[in-house]
């Protein structure tokens, strides 16, 4: 299978994973506003799978070193197969609540909210369970993170005020997504040996461990996507019927959301061996910024807040600047 050789070719895969987690929520923008963001989501699941299995079967089939994905899956213990399934299934519910706040709030706050508390938390889970980087730096960087949302979060609360929209459901929505979200992907990254070149028996090298991680996904989907669609946070209730409903152009956009996640979540696994979970998870949700950057210069989703607030979203910025190369400094 393919492995990364050196501490620097990592980051550059985290990076790869930050534009990718940043970026796949435009392709709910694309698909429209007439399409509700719980039948995208079908397709955004489908789109992991496939990516999970083209690079099972290219990169993790390539190569003398590792194991191959095909003798990975076979080989591999029912606690492994457990803990990236769980990883899938708590990943789901805390990225259906995040799609929701990005269809209610926006993606320039749903991402800096949300996906900004899942670095901070997830950075402390990770670390503690594999200390690879030097703590002082690593964690002035999530400090900085923090203090980034909080200045989101206010930007947001004016906005909110502008639009007749209660500034609380979209940051409750963010921020209990956040908090789940921060917990995935220590179990996919409990259930992998952090030795590719010779992965421990009974556990997943990076392919098998997202292939299992995306089936916990679209099993999850029918328990979690189904209810709301039932019980919907905006509008009516919705039937299969309205998702079969659907033009190619607007599943294929779901689809594709799907892919660009995936490509960033294979690119982190595959970075984990030599930046290190913590590190590796903490770069990738940088998404945070560049997230927000779509929302406010390509979507205009300031556009109508009050005087004041591109203060609050200029410092946004230059926190997570500082701060994620903070993250990435305590790791050489």
């Amino acid at each position: 299978m393919y492995i990364i050789e050196s501490y620097s070719l990592a980051v550059v895969f985290c990076i790869i994973t930050m534009f990718c987690w940043g970026s796949w929520a435009n392709t709910q923008k694309l698909a429209g506003s007439s399409w509700r963001f719980e039948l995208f989501y079908w397709d955004y699941v489908i789109g992991i799978v496939i990516l999970s299995l083209v690079f099972g079967y290219t990169l993790g089939s390539s190569g003398e070193a590792g194991r191959g994905f095909t003798e990975d899956l076979f080989q591999a213990s029912s606690r492994s197969y457990s803990l990236a399934f769980i990883g899938g299934v708590i990943f789901n519910l805390a990225n259906i609540l995040i799609v929701a706040a990005i269809a209610y709030a926006g993606m320039s706050v749903a991402f800096p909210v949300g996906i900004g508390l899942a670095l901070v938390l997830g950075v402390i889970v990770n670390y503690v369970s594999n200390q690879q980087g030097d703590p002082v730096m690593l964690f002035s960087g999530v400090a900085l993170v923090v203090a980034a949302i909080v200045l989101d979060a206010l930007a947001y609360r004016k906005l909110a005020s502008t639009n007749q929209k209660n500034p609380k459901v979209g940051l409750v929505l963010a921020l209990v997504g956040g908090f789940l979200m921060s917990f995935f992907y220590f179990f996919v990254a409990q259930s992998m040996s952090l030795d590719f070149s010779n992965p421990e028996g009974g556990k997943f090298t990076p392919y098998g461990a997202v292939f299992v991680f995306s089936i916990g996904i679209l099993l999850s989907n029918f328990m979690f996507n189904t209810f709301l669609m039932k019980k919907p946070i905006e509008g009516p209730a919705l039937k299969a019927p309205n998702y079969f409903a659907g033009k190619l152009p607007v599943h294929l956009f779901g689809i594709m959301g799907g892919i660009i996640w995936c490509v960033g979540m294979s690119f982190s696994i595959i970075a984990a061996e030599k930046a290190g979970p913590a590190i590796s998870y903490g770069l990738g949700q940088g998404a945070t910024m560049v997230a927000a950057f779509w929302g406010v210069f390509i979507w205009k989703e300031f556009k109508k807040a009050p005087k004041g607030t591109g203060n609050l979203i200029a410092g946004m910025f230059l926190l997570f600047v500082i701060g994620l190369g903070l993250i990435v400094y305590s790791g050489v």
